[in-house]
């Protein structure tokens, strides 16, 4: 079976879905190509989209913000991941980019949250989702999806939706194999597709299996392994030819343990934030084709001490009892902090702290941070009288005091224990135009998202990823859709 189209995009998350709806906007005719179902990390995640400059959101909640403000904060996390011209449009187009999203049916909200948390309860959507009060003019620019509990679904929900309407054509249950090259350019995928009651059953395991992948391993790995089982039985060849180009957009490669030991061996032990098709191979169909790749050694570990609010204010000592970090910082800076001391790691807070922090679990946790409230104050907690007996009770040596007695040591190690996850994802990947999204010295060939170095590939705050996918993606779509040819209707 073969099937032509303008533009092929391999990957059907955030980044894939606004390159396939800025390639049909163009006139292109587009195919869309997915081994599951579509969504991928993109409806897993919080719905969180990191957006500034005087967004309507903040203009309503009386938020000043300005391109310029969030350019100077920016510049801390991003450092030199992209350059200064791209991240400076990366701001100056935030404000603008949201209203897309709207356009395309993403809802938000200008409900403002006045604690500092990981995730905001379903009370508030708009709230400073970084480490903005480490810097000067710190305003929130994390914009959640307005949906009740965690809002990635609905977010990828209504891009799907728009993908649709936009014309391009979605092949789920399709996996790409390898690019197909012409004279130096990329010309197409070569994939395997399921049709039939395979089609269906391989939908059935992989909805399943999404969740048991991230929180239960064993269970994940074996739904997921039925599915790959179906796919090399019953998969059929198709080859998806692209006049245009090909745009990967197929997300990381944090669930190959063996890539990420390689490249980042010091980050073990975390729970691996993504889908099974986040095994890297988008960015080693890539390499194959000509690219390289870039910051494959940059993974992102999230290690949150909020909510509640209150714990900010404790101190952060590793194995020695030595200070270091900062717990008002966001999770992923307080994570790569705690990895570069092996590991291990723990909170100190007084009583004044732990008993604020107990009155605020209930108005500032949403249900699923429970179970981390229930383990930061309770499970993975132990208390005494003097700083040297906590430090004795938990192991490690003592720590300078503050404030008044009792004492708790709350664990925060990467494999601190049960109820505590340490969630991480990568933010390597292939190399591309700053212009264009082309992936450099192979003509035909774009990247975004996570299979892309990008705007959040230095490090991580809450939403960066999400809105790095929607910039990228956008660019990928509106630049491989200019070259010549665009305009005819898919057909097979």
């Amino acid at each position: 079976m073969e099937v032509t189209a303008d533009v092929v995009v391999i990957g059907f998350g955030a980044a894939g879905a606004c390159a396939a709806i800025e390639a049909a906007a163009a006139g292109a005719s587009v195919v869309v190509l997915d081994r599951f179902g579509g969504g991928g990390t993109t409806a897993l995640s919080g719905g969180i989209v990191y957006a500034g400059g005087g967004t309507r959101q903040q203009v309503e909640a009386g938020v000043a913000d300005t391109p310029e403000a969030m350019f100077a904060y920016l510049k801390h996390e991003v450092r030199n991941a992209v350059s200064e011209v791209t991240l400076r449009r990366f701001c100056e187009d935030s404000a603008k980019m949201l209203a897309w999203l709207e356009d395309q049916g993403v809802p938000f909200s200008a409900s403002l949250c006045p604690f500092k948390t990981s995730y905001p309860t379903d009370d508030y959507y708009l709230y400073q989702s970084g480490s903005e009060n480490a810097w000067p003019d710190p305003a929130p620019r994390g914009h959640r999806a307005r949906a009740k509990g965690v809002s990635g679904k609905l977010f990828f929900a209504r891009l799907a939706e728009a993908t649709r309407r936009a014309g391009a054509r979605v092949m789920t249950q399709t996996t790409a194999v390898e690019l197909i090259t012409s004279n130096g350019r990329v010309t197409g995928v070569r994939c395997r597709r399921l049709s039939g009651l395979p089609q269906a059953l391989h939908r059935v395991l992989a909805k399943a299996g999404a969740k048991p992948w991230i929180y239960y391993p064993p269970l994940g790995r074996k739904l997921f392994g039925l599915a790959g089982w179906l796919e090399r039985r019953f998969g059929s060849e198709v080859v998806v030819s692209a006049r245009q180009g090909v745009v990967i957009t197929a997300g990381g490669f944090i669930a190959d343990r063996a890539s990420v030991h390689e490249n980042a061996p010091a980050y073990r032990g975390g729970l691996a934030l993504g889908t099974p098709a986040d095994d890297g191979s988008g960015i080693r169909m890539g390499v194959a084709a000509g690219g390289r790749t870039a910051r494959m050694d940059k993974i992102s570990a999230w290690r949150f001490v909020t909510p509640p609010s209150a714990l900010q204010r404790g101190v952060l000592v590793d194995a020695q009892g030595q200070r270091f970090g900062d717990a008002t910082r966001y999770g992923a800076a307080i994570g790569d902090a705690i990895v570069e001391r092996g590991g291990k790691a723990w909170l100190l807070i007084d009583a004044d702290v732990l008993q604020v922090a107990q009155a605020q679990v209930k108005t500032q946790t949403a249900p699923f941070q429970r179970w981390q409230a229930r383990y930061l104050l309770k499970t993975g907690l132990v208390t005494a009288p003097t700083v040297e007996e906590v430090a004795a009770k938990a192991g490690i040596g003592t720590p300078e005091p503050f404030g008044r007695p009792p004492y708790s040591l709350i664990n925060v190690s990467v494999r601190a224990g049960f109820g505590y996850p340490c969630p991480m994802l990568t933010l390597g990947g292939l190399v591309v135009d700053e212009e264009t999204g082309q992936v450099q010295g192979v003509p035909g060939l774009y990247a975004a998202g996570r299979s892309a170095v990008g705007v959040c590939s230095e490090s991580y705050v809450s939403g960066l990823s999400l809105a790095d996918c929607v910039f990228s993606g956008r660019r990928a779509g509106q630049h491989v859709a200019k070259s010549s040819g665009a305009g005819e209707e898919a057909r097979c």
